[in-house]
């Protein structure tokens, strides 16, 4: 079988896998070639692709980003030392806020001025939780400020008004006004910057249960006064579809696309919507193969999503955000009902990787990822509990794509075998992407055999390449996971596996990893 994926010229080759055969592999050798010859220096991975999610949902906010200023746990102005600092070390590129379900119920006006002052409500979306508004704008604005990211707002369309959002960004970026007036009151003299801005979320759910064409009329309404003011130019972004509706994006796309700079999709790695989701820590290898060839369904999913796009607007000037992704898993034994706090194993970093190998070669249309979500929740970054702050397998995947951030694109062909999984899905014993930046290259690999290591040839085409060094993330076990109080049994470690000889980089990656490997061009 050969499958051609668009744009980034890979093909994946089946290598003599029998019928049937769930438990055997016969992936020994990979070759993975850079196309230098396709190389376009316009051609880059938006910084945005490795975006995050934050979302008054569990402990996503409170104990997991903001504990307040006068808690014991160690903070700078509310927010946690610790979280600050693993973020940081992520170059988080933009983060999604208020949610997310929430946002439809979230009203801004609730989370300005003294906290003592401010109402409580409660988050009937997410565990019938008490929400008492303190972390609201300037605390969202001020935390962009010390990640250094680009902050992206979900309004409220499903049970706010036109002129409620109008005014939230007015109070956000005027210079000027009586917004701005009530900003300064509240202790921000200077506006901030706002350049997404999303308008509604899952209009077709959560949202508000709009149909396509509701949605697209009230699209058009609400955007209409959200106005750019001081320089500052909104990025406006619709309520897009869910995983397969694609009548949905016909409808926005016919309807409202030249009111838009952006279309969001919702796809998350999940069993089902009825019953168990499953264990996040407890799977069958089976399980294990068929998770794999779900995550890779978004393939198809965008490409769909895309060609529906492109007859409206072929030069592709509306981008595809996928703005939450990841695995979604039972919530874990003992935890709040709701509040969707799930452990993360090995095999959410194998996720992660290949859904972000998948993003990365479709920038052309897709334009910024956000995972679900950044602490505590869904596929997280973090885990925190008090004190305590746990990184997790999908954290350090994210640390290791961190330079493909902006860095030019490296289109590969990769000739790997592939297995038939429950469901009738192929998927490839190697994923991989790769970047250049400033005289370097950076390739990322991940080999989704649970049992056998693969070569990988990497034919480096006469370019006088030197290596750099590599890392590693794998564990003894795919369901391993890091926790509170114990040594981390899923992190990255220095990976001497691959070799440079007579222009061609060879690579021996281990079963169940991910590699990442710097080269000086």
């Amino acid at each position: 079988m050969k499958t051609t994926h668009k744009r980034a010229s890979i093909y994946v080759l089946a290598a003599g896998l029998a019928c049937g055969a769930m438990n055997a592999w016969a992936a020994e050798k990979a070759t993975v070639t850079p196309l230098f010859d396709q190389v376009s220096e316009s051609v880059t991975i938006p910084a945005e692709i490795y975006g995050q999610f934050a979302e008054h949902l569990g402990s996503c906010i409170y104990g997991g980003l903001w504990v307040g200023e006068d808690s014991p746990v160690p903070n700078t102005n509310g927010y946690r030392n610790d979280v600050l600092q693993a973020l940081k070390d992520l170059n988080v590129p933009v983060m999604r806020w208020p949610g997310g379900c929430f946002a439809d119920e979230y009203h801004w006006t609730d989370g300005i001025g003294p906290k003592e002052n401010r109402p409580v409500m409660v988050n009937t979306n997410w565990g019938g939780t008490v929400e008492d508004n303190s972390f609201g704008t300037h605390e969202f604005f001020n935390l962009c400020e010390l990640l250094e990211c680009e902050p992206y707002l979900s309004g409220n369309v499903g049970s706010g008004t036109v002129e409620e959002l109008a005014k939230w960004v007015e109070y956000i970026t005027a210079e000027d006004g009586p917004m701005a007036k009530k900003r300064k009151e509240n202790g921000r003299e200077k506006p901030w910057k706002l350049k997404y801005l999303g308008v509604g979320n899952e209009s077709w759910g959560c949202g508000g249960n709009f149909t396509p064409e509701a949605y697209a009329d009230a699209y058009r309404r609400y955007q209409t006064y959200c106005r750019n003011f001081n320089g500052n130019n909104l990025y406006k972004i619709a309520s897009g579809a869910s995983d397969y509706d694609y009548k949905w994006t016909d409808v926005l796309m016919k309807k409202a696309r030249n009111h838009m700079k952006g279309l969001s999709l919702h796809y998350y790695t999940v069993p089902g919507w009825t019953g168990s989701k499953g264990s996040a820590t407890k799977f069958s290898d089976d399980d294990f193969y068929w998770t794999m060839g779900k995550c890779l369904e978004i393939e198809d999913v965008i490409n769909r999503h895309d060609s529906i796009m492109t007859v409206y607007d072929p030069n592709k000037k509306v981008a595809l955000l996928v703005d939450e992704w990841g695995t979604w898993w039972d919530e874990e034994p003992g935890t709040t009902p709701g509040h969707l706090y799930q452990q993360n194993t090995l095999r959410d970093a194998l996720v992660a990787s290949l859904s972000l190998d998948v993003f990365n070669r479709h920038t052309d249309r897709v334009k910024m990822a956000n995972i679900a979500q950044i602490a505590n929740v869904l596929q997280s970054m973090v885990l925190t509990k008090g004190d305590q702050m746990v990184l997790t397998p999908t954290y350090y995947v994210f640390k290791m794509y961190a330079p493909h951030q902006n860095a030019t694109f490296v289109p590969l062909d990769i000739q790997t075998s592939t297995r038939k999984v429950r469901g009738g899905r192929e998927v490839p014993t190697v994923s991989a992407s790769a970047s250049k930046k400033d005289g370097n290259m950076h390739i990322t690999l991940t080999n989704v055999d649970l049992n056998n290591p693969v070569e990988v040839s990497i034919p480096l085409d006469g370019v006088n390449a030197k290596l750099n060094g590599g890392e590693i993330l794998t564990a003894k076990a795919i369901t391993d996971y890091n926790d509170f109080g114990q040594a981390e049994k899923v992190t990255i470690r220095p990976f001497d596996g691959a070799k440079i000889k007579k222009g061609m980089l060879n690579v021996n990656i281990p079963a169940k990893s991910v590699i990442s490997i710097d080269l000086s061009l």
